[in-house]
């Protein structure tokens, strides 16, 4: 009840984002930013690091991958990833803090990491302890079912059948507890009164894998990772976590449409570099990742991945606001949720 209080007042609203469902991002960000940036003397002298605490197939993944590629498209300058997934990015932000602060080492990652804070703020802060170079990436969630179910087609028939399967239904999603992906399905269960299992999967390709192969009954997930499922018709999204329905799924329910009265909650992704790094080579890099922004290789590959629906770059100073409201919109909702928040 104190959950469903806190809900109904729009509490856990982005109310920084501005977000609109059917506006594409028109204009590049970062065209006004200079087209080349002196660097720092004698950096860099060899190849970045990017650690990436996922692994290459789910979605940030795919963004390491193409955000690296723009950035040596705009620098020259060659980028390998490190996947190191595991413990929800716990694993690869403990990996890339051991590594010297010196610029060589740049972390890519998720609002996981503003969740984890929120929850035990004892974990790096990443609005603090790191400094965000570019957020390239904020998108919304879907739940998917099969093209070739029989046992449901929508979302109406989707709440009735679970319902009826008294707790045996299945989902599958991330397995981090207290994340975005888990709140927003308790938000769901809440409202419709569905009590359907969680499988967990750290990792995307087994995540996607489990409903294309029958394992569980649907998905939550965001568009872009599974666009080729849905380019396929493999895939089917039954409920966009917006309240309005955007132009891309003009056909797919939003949360206003299926009656539910929360405030949906975004993926977002960005990258990093520690507070420690020296100012010079933070301000170059923060140019390189914020222009590679505009690569046309990066903006196509945003487009691609449906993430040109709502707006999706934050520069430096944007990144840290919005990092600090989630971490206080978090905090508040893991309160409400009756969880110890450390």
């Amino acid at each position: 009840m104190k959950l469903r209080k806190y809900l109904a007042g729009g509490a856990i609203a982005l109310a920084t984002m501005a977000l609109s469902a059917n506006t594409a991002y028109a204009a590049c960000a970062t065209d006004s930013l200079p087209a080349t940036k002196a660097k720092p003397a004698g950096y860099p002298a060899r190849a970045l690091t990017m650690i990436v605490p996922y692994g290459p197939a789910g979605g940030s993944g795919q963004v390491a991958q193409a955000m690296a590629q723009a950035v040596s498209d705009l620098t020259g300058i060659s980028i390998n990833r490190d996947h190191k997934p595991g413990g929800s990015g716990a694993v690869g932000t403990t990996a890339y803090l051991a590594a010297p602060a010196d610029g060589y080492t740049v972390l890519e990652h998720i609002d996981d990491a503003s969740s984890a804070h929120a929850l035990d703020s004892s974990k790096p802060n990443p609005a603090t302890d790191l400094i965000p170079l570019v957020i390239s990436q904020i998108t919304f969630s879907q739940v998917y079912i099969r093209t070739d179910e029989d046992r449901f087609s929508d979302w109406n028939s989707f709440v009735k059948w679970v319902k009826a399967q008294d707790g045996k239904a299945t989902i599958a999603n991330v397995s981090k507890e207290g994340s975005m992906e888990r709140i927003t399905m308790k938000f769901i269960t809440d409202a419709t009164g569905m009590k359907i299992q969680q499988i967990s999967f750290d990792k995307g390709a087994p995540r996607y894998g489990a409903l294309a192969g029958g394992q569980v009954d649907a998905l939550f997930e965001q568009p872009g990772d599974v666009r080729k499922f849905l380019d396929a018709g493999k895939f089917k999204p039954i409920l966009t976590v917006l309240k309005e329905r955007p132009a891309a799924f003009a056909n797919v329910p939003s949360l206003t449409d299926a009656g539910l009265n929360f405030d949906p909650l975004y993926r977002f992704r960005g990258f990093y570099v520690h507070k420690d790094t020296p100012a010079d080579r933070v301000a170059w890099l923060q140019w390189a990742f914020q222009k590679a922004y505009c690569q046309p290789s990066y903006q196509k590959y945003n487009e691609s991945k449906y993430m040109s629906l709502i707006e999706s770059y934050r520069d430096t100073a944007g990144a840290r606001e919005l990092i600090t409201s989630t971490v206080k919109q978090y905090r508040d909702v893991y309160k409400a949720m009756g969880l110890e928040v450390k």
